[in-house]
C-alpha cells in the first residue's frame, strides 16, 4: 500500500505541468491586439503607456503569440464586432458592446467634464440653457452614465463635435470651436501639452468610477477561452502587478484607487 501511494503521488506530480498548461489560454494560433493612443494609456511617440505594459505582461503570462498594432478607437470597436480583431484594452461596456465583446476588468476611474472658463458653463444644467455651447469628443468613445446622457443629448442637437485624435480634440477646444471636452486621469498632463490648462476648469458630474478592461471579441474568443484570459488579468490584480504598473504613472494612492475597485 505505501508503494502504491508513492506511485500515485509521483504520477500526480508529473501531471501538474500539464494541468497548469491546460489552465492557460489556447496558444495553438496567434492573436491580434490593438492599442489606441490615449494619454498615459499609450503614447505612440514613446511607444509606452499603461496599456502597453498590461499587454506585454498579458502576452508574457499567456505564452501566446500576439501581434500588437495601433488603431483609432472607432476602428477597433468595428473590427472586434466583425471578428477581425481579437483583443484591445481599457474598454468600457454598454448594452450594444455586450452583444459582441466580453471584458476582463483591471481598473476603474472617473471621467471629468472640462469646460472653457469663458464659456459661462457652471453646471451640467447650463448645457440645456446654453444652445451655443458645443462638446468635443473622440469618435466612438463612451463614458459614465451622466456624461453619456449629456453626450447623446448634444449629439441629437448637432452640438457634439467628434474627432479621430486628441490633437484635433484639443485644437478645437483651444480655438473655441468647442467649449467643453471629456477626459480621464490619463489625460490630465495633456492639458498642459496642448496649451489649454489655463483656459479650462472642471465641472462636477457626481458619477461613480467606471470599470475598464481587456476587450475580447466574442466572434473569435470562446466563452471558455474568455475565462482563461480573464484569469490572467485577475492574477495580475491579485499579485500586485497591475498596481505596480499603474504606480509607474500615478502616485501610489491614485494607483490603488484605480486598481482596487
Amino acid at each position: 500500500m505505501p508503494q502504491l501511494l508513492t506511485r500515485l503521488y509521483l504520477a500526480a506530480l508529473c501531471c501538474l505541468p500539464l494541468l497548469a498548461l491546460a489552465a492557460g489560454p489556447d496558444c495553438k494560433r496567434s492573436y491580434t491586439l490593438a492599442l489606441h493612443e490615449h494619454g498615459l494609456l499609450y503614447n505612440a511617440g514613446t511607444r509606452s503607456g499603461i496599456d502597453k505594459d498590461v499587454a506585454d505582461e498579458l502576452i508574457r503570462r499567456s505564452g501566446c503569440k500576439v501581434e500588437v498594432s495601433l488603431l483609432p478607437r472607432s476602428r477597433i470597436w468595428k473590427l472586434l464586432e466583425v471578428g477581425s480583431l481579437d483583443f484591445s484594452l481599457s474598454g468600457i461596456t454598454n448594452e450594444q458592446r455586450e452583444r459582441y465583446a466580453a471584458f476582463a476588468w483591471y481598473f476603474a476611474d472617473k471621467y471629468s467634464l472640462i469646460v472653457r472658463k469663458d464659456s459661462g458653463v457652471q453646471t451640467l444644467a447650463d448645457f440645456t440653457t446654453r444652445n451655443d455651447v458645443k462638446l468635443g469628443g473622440i469618435l466612438s468613445f463612451r463614458y459614465s452614465n451622466t456624461i453619456n446622457q449629456l453626450v447623446d443629448k448634444l449629439d441629437q442637437q448637432g452640438r457634439l463635435i467628434g474627432s479621430y485624435d486628441y490633437e484635433t480634440l484639443y485644437q478645437n477646444l483651444r480655438q473655441d470651436r468647442t467649449q467643453a471636452i471629456i477626459i480621464e486621469p490619463f489625460d490630465y498632463s495633456d492639458l498642459e501639452k496642448y496649451q489649454v490648462a489655463k483656459l479650462v476648469r472642471m465641472v462636477e458630474t457626481n458619477d461613480q468610477p467606471t470599470p475598464h478592461g481587456l476587450i475580447m471579441s466574442k466572434k473569435t474568443i470562446s466563452p471558455e477561452q474568455q475565462e482563461r484570459w480573464r484569469d490572467l488579468i485577475n492574477d495580475m490584480r491579485r499579485d500586485g502587478t497591475l498596481l505596480k504598473i499603474f504606480s509607474k504613472y500615478f502616485n501610489r494612492e491614485e494607483a490603488q484607487q484605480m486598481t482596487s475597485f
